[in-house]
């Protein structure tokens, strides 16, 4: 019973056990960064100063850091850059990862004609705060509302479309309800997204039960659950009674402040996602869309559908959505 409710709501933590192993990245945990400031700061772009790395130290081709002054602590953005974009995609990474393992995604949509943008949450990745600690979900949303504001300096008029996997869904979604006049389209994919009993439930256990996730639960291919386990940017720790404190306020703020209006909404699920299972977002899917939806549902497919065997047959129907959303090209008659 335990264990379902704690699956429910975990994003893609591979393991909460802390194991160190000797030698090499798979040794390594995600190193903690500088104490988070006080909720005084407000977030604001800070200087676009370095290339990234990947988990292994080397560079990562065609992306850039930018380090943000966030409403709590610095967090730190990744830009895939392109010369006039056709628009401007927004992502919102998973609890306990980072924005690097969204390097295909961004290719994918690069080749579709976007400049894509995404922070590492606060306490994630290579952005500062204590691991994995979020007291306010809606600090994260106005980070992120700090790096679509660097994007649209980036490229004046070019619209936006916001895309959030899993605990990045539960950003996204409340950041349609505050933001969502701002956006062309919303892309959910295994959103955590419902109501917070179970996280009730669980938060009412003390000590909070300290239950691994098995890796094949991420995706049918088994490198990414080996490449998860081996990326020293990830956190494998146990959640904090904290952060799931703040997503149970969340899931209820969302609940409350009604539908995303004329916002077209895409909603993305795997029908064997054993993670955030499909049952438990449906209800929360039925309250968030509006006028304009689209449902895909994926057979077989787990938590992480942008990591799936069918990835391609996924990024196709996102880049479809985007598609129907934006504004025709102009032809060339027209430029």
């Amino acid at each position: 019973m335990f264990q379902s409710v704690i699956v429910f709501m975990r994003g893609p933590m591979l393991c909460p056990r802390i194991r160190r192993r000797t030698g090499g990245p798979a040794g390594r945990t995600a190193a903690p960064t500088a104490a988070c400031r006080g909720p005084a700061h407000s977030a604001a772009w800070k200087d676009p100063s370095r290339s990234f790395a990947d988990a292994d130290g080397g560079p990562m081709a065609d992306s850039r850091e930018h380090v943000l002054t966030g409403t709590r602590c610095s967090v730190t953005a990744r830009e895939w850059p392109l010369d006039r974009p056709r628009y401007v995609a927004l992502l919102a990474h998973g609890h306990g990862e980072h924005i690097g393992r969204y390097a295909y995604v961004a290719d994918v949509l690069r080749g579709h004609g976007a400049a894509v943008f995404g922070p590492d949450h606060m306490g994630h990745g290579r952005s500062a705060g204590e691991r994995v600690l979020i007291e306010d979900v809606e600090d994260v949303v106005t980070d992120l509302r700090a790096v679509d504001a660097l994007a649209r300096a980036a490229h004046p008029g070019a619209p936006v479309v916001l895309v959030g996997h899993s605990m990045g869904g539960l950003v996204a979604a409340r950041f349609a309800q505050r933001y969502g006049d701002s956006l062309a389209g919303l892309v959910l994919s295994a959103p955590v997204v419902g109501g917070p009993e179970p996280l009730r439930r669980l938060l009412a256990l003390d000590p909070l039960p300290d239950v691994p996730i098995d890796p094949s639960a991420l995706s049918r291919d088994p490198s990414v659950g080996r490449d998860y386990a081996r990326d020293p940017l990830v956190w494998h720790g146990p959640f904090k009674r904290p952060t799931l404190e703040a997503f149970t306020h969340a899931l209820e703020t969302v609940a409350g402040h009604g539908d995303v209006g004329a916002l077209p909404l895409l909603w993305m699920h795997g029908d064997d996602d054993r993670v955030v299972p499909l049952s438990a977002t449906r209800a929360g899917i039925e309250d968030l869309r509006g006028t304009e939806w689209t449902e895909r549902l994926y057979a077989g497919a787990r938590h992480e559908l942008f990591n799936e065997t069918n990835k391609d047959a996924v990024l196709g129907d996102v880049t479809a959505f985007v598609d129907r959303v934006l504004p025709a090209r102009p032809s060339q008659t027209e430029a």
